[in-house]
């Protein structure tokens, strides 16, 4: 196929040699399939801000640091200048993540370069060498269904132990290749330690797993593995080889209600989102 336009300086900088085709279209990027050399790889392009419909909510952003005061005021007054320092950041914080992710051993594609907002990385495949499907494209038997979400949680689990929580996991953002599923779309992930959200984002991101996987293996739907995660992370105790029991003795205590009502929210936000990708066809 034609290159596109955002293509061509990966291909003048000789990193892309051709574009084979468009894989999908996401609510934050266009991913295409190209080659470089010998090897069959995908290529990310970040849509601008103002093209796609996921929102850079603050509470991802917390905790984001900017080289200079210069840009944190400009990215305050909202400026030109300021939004495209905004975007950049956006940007570089899944690159930052995946090479974070992929030296601690989390099954993530592995980044090969990132420039002009284009992020070069390894195509996951299927066990015929396709394009690996999301998990919301395929049925589960209820041993498969336990035996993904068993790997998934390791995989949180693993993430975590590296500081960092995905903020929006869920059987869109999940691929299964040949030997297992491959967590994908991290521009969201924030810093475990440096967030003030991260213990509610990895209970959603939790939650989100057990829900889906909970339509094959209805088991599943009575655990609490988050709040057991979280628990065992805030004393010390969590390693990514942590054996989990899937049961948790909740708290007692006065209720906070701008919590509950927060969670209310994200949960209204997350279903909407749901909807929209369901009705946005891959291509």
């Amino acid at each position: 196929m034609k290159a596109p336009q955002r293509l061509q300086a990966l291909i003048d900088e000789g990193l892309i040699d051709t574009v084979v085709r468009q894989l999908m279209s996401g609510k934050e990027a266009m991913v295409y399939v190209v080659r470089c050399g010998g090897e069959t790889r995908c290529a990310k392009v970040y849509k601008e801000a103002d093209k796609r419909s996921f929102r850079q909510a603050v509470d991802y952003t917390e905790n984001r640091r900017v080289k200079n005061s210069r840009e944190a005021r400009a990215m305050a007054k909202g400026t030109r200048f300021g939004r495209k320092v905004t975007e950049a950041i956006w940007q570089s914080a899944e690159v930052d993540a995946l090479y974070r992710l992929a030296a601690a051993g989390v099954r993530v594609p592995t980044p090969h370069n990132f420039l002009e907002g284009v992020l070069l990385m390894d195509l996951v495949t299927d066990a015929n060498g396709d394009a690996a499907p999301r998990l919301n494209d395929v049925m589960f038997s209820p041993a498969d269904a336990m035996r993904h979400h068993a790997s998934l949680l390791r995989e949180v689990m693993r993430m975590l132990c590296a500081g960092i929580v995905h903020g929006d996991l869920s059987e869109f953002n999940v691929l299964l290749a040949e030997d297992g599923p491959v967590v994908i779309d991290l521009p969201q992930a924030v810093d475990a330690a440096g967030n003030n959200h991260a213990r509610r984002m990895l209970l959603r991101d939790v939650e989100n797993l057990r829900n889906f996987f909970g339509q094959f293996a209805p088991v599943l739907l009575d655990t609490h593995y988050g709040e057991e995660i979280w628990h065992l992370y805030e004393r010390g105790q969590l390693r990514p080889e942590t054996e989990l029991t899937g049961g948790f003795v909740q708290e007692t205590g006065p209720v906070d209600l701008r919590h509950v009502m927060r969670e209310v929210d994200d949960a209204r936000e997350e279903e909407a989102a749901r909807r929209l990708r369901l009705r946005t066809p891959r291509q």
